[in-house]
């Protein structure tokens, strides 16, 4: 009998608490205070809410299926991933192959007449709405409210008199204009807009230093309208709030917090929730390059009902992130999203995505009962650049860690590679190749990080056995040493270390892929995903 390691038992009972002293990462420190980040790992322009005594947390997804993740805690400190409310992206033709930094981007969760609500957009067709009655689904079917390009960050709000309104950003790479807040009225069903054309609310060209405002969430409270709206970009942006009497403006504006003299660089574009207890916090996101957009947790207090985040900046408006606190809430435990797989379940592991909307046969846990089986898929357009075939991949979990996995791979044809791979706009990957009839241990690395890169290979073994262990040791600050062993003893090096990067609007991604040039049968099987401190 195989047991099912504790993340995957958590998966395989739909969310329970469990503990996680052992996660990569741990941000409960276990004496009722946090480190921050309080989620080491790509869970970009997160939105969170509280319903009772639960919070509820989703971000963006890009390109990678299925996406809009689902988080819930106790506490808002340990998160446990809980499933994903969008299975395939659409409109699906669109994404039959990767598309990356296009998808789904910045999304907003509501709570809302007994149901939950997500409003995400695809910058490259429009605004979409999803339901469910229970936060880890089933979630309705996408439903197109406000078609058009460059239209992003959506956030609703429905008033207390019964009207219901759309505040929304722009992406100038579609639209041509940024740094600019836009609200419609809408139905309160949110199934139609009132109001096409909108009003601009708060313009940040108008504003002194203001680039690249975005981002926006609408709120309600102490008789103010308030949007809560980062800018200044990804990595060096700060938090900005603006209030009004009237909801069409005009807005004051503040910013609430920003870098200070902390370590966490453009801390912004989050998530006001308020505790049970009255007590305010905030939760927003840090570029951290290959690690993606982190999440850290802030506490929020209010002066002259204005907000102000996070720790003392010694300026009395604007907070700064702090780097440990008091957890808001005592919780459940330790727990944390899952990265090791074993492979056991009958289904994937919930870290897992794929680059886009998947085909069924693309893998197997039922032809090898233990095993994940992945069928080398025909990807002519891949043949130099492994980044544009169909690749199974999770998240960076950590600042330092080890994966370790075991592959066979069958039936290969010359032109047939598979393994594991470091991805993103400069990529490195470690595994098999099929060449002149022979089995090869190849190391590749593609640069420079640009859309594009240019792949360059080296033959480590020239007659490899078909069954080989792989290993990456990812080191504080993104640099990464690739091994192999042919016997799980020994351990040879790859050349030398990769420094990772991120892909376009996303962290690096840890994967494992099998492909070639023609379809023939072949399949790389894996025994395990193995990922220790």
């Amino acid at each position: 009998m195989r047991l099912l390691p504790a993340s995957l038992l958590l998966a395989a009972l739909g969310g329970c608490a469990a503990v996680a002293p052992s996660a990569p990462w741990q941000p409960d420190q276990g004496d009722g205070t946090y480190r921050n980040p309080v989620l080491h790992a790509d869970y970009s322009d997160p939105d969170a809410i509280r319903v009772g005594d639960r919070y509820y947390m989703t971000a963006s997804s890009f390109n990678y299926v299925p996406g809009l993740p689902l988080l819930e805690s106790a506490d808002m400190v340990n998160w446990q991933l809980v499933g994903h409310a969008l299975p395939r992206l659409v409109p699906e033709a669109a994404f039959a192959a990767p598309q990356f930094g296009k998808g789904v981007w910045a999304p907003c969760l509501r709570w809302h007449d007994g149901r939950f609500w997500i409003f995400y957009p695809d910058p490259d067709h429009g605004v979409y709405v999803i339901t469910a009655e229970k936060f880890a689904g089933p979630w309705s079917t996408p439903h197109l409210l406000l078609p058009g390009k460059g239209i992003i960050d959506p956030t609703p709000l429905w008033d207390d008199d019964g009207n219901a309104y759309l505040l929304h950003a722009w992406a100038k790479s579609r639209a041509g204009i940024n740094n600019l807040l836009t609200l419609r009225r809408m139905a309160p069903d949110g199934r139609s807009l009132l109001d096409m054309r909108g009003r601009d609310i708060i313009d940040g060209n108008r504003l002194p230093g203001y680039r690249t405002l975005e981002g926006p969430k609408f709120y309600k409270a102490n008789g103010y309208y308030y949007v809560f709206a980062p800018a200044g970009g990804v990595a060096e942006g700060w938090q900005s709030v603006f209030r009004a009497r009237a909801i069409e403006g005009p807005y004051e504006d503040r910013i609430v917090m920003d870098q200070g003299s902390s370590a966490v660089n453009g801390p912004h574009q989050g998530a006001w929730v308020r505790n049970a207890d009255g007590r305010d916090w905030f939760l927003h996101f840090q570029d951290k390059q290959a690690y993606g957009r982190i999440v850290h947790l802030q506490p929020m207090r209010w002066v002259d009902d204005w907000p102000v985040i996070g720790g003392d900046s010694g300026r009395p408006q604007i907070g700064q992130p702090v780097a440990q606190h008091t957890k808001p809430v005592a919780g459940d435990g330790m727990a944390a999203p899952p990265s090791s797989d074993d492979f056991s379940s009958p289904a994937l592991g919930l870290q897992w995505q794929w680059n886009s909307n998947p085909q069924a046969d693309w893998h197997s846990l039922t032809a090898h009962p233990g095993m994940l089986r992945l069928t080398t898929r025909a990807a002519p357009a891949a043949r130099d650049y492994v980044r544009g075939a169909p690749i199974l991949s999770q998240k960076v979990p950590a600042p330092a860690f080890t994966v370790q996995t075991h592959v066979r791979w069958h039936n290969a044809v010359d032109g047939d590679r598979a393994g594991l791979i470091v991805d993103g706009m400069q990529y490195a990957w470690l595994g098999l190749r099929a060449a002149g009839g022979r089995t090869q241990l190849v190391y590749t690395e593609c640069g420079p990080f640009v859309m594009r890169c240019t792949e360059s290979t080296e033959v480590l073994l020239a007659d490899s056995p078909s069954a080989v262990h792989l290993r990456l040791d990812w080191r504080d600050g993104a640099s990464v040493q690739f091994a192999y062993s042919t016997d799980g003893q020994s351990w040879v090096p790859a050349p030398r270390a990769f420094a990772a990067y991120p892909g376009r609007w996303v962290g690096a991604t840890l994967g494992l892929f099998s492909i070639g040039t023609a379809p023939h049968g072949g399949y790389l099987d894996v025994d395990y995903f193995r990922v220790t401190r």
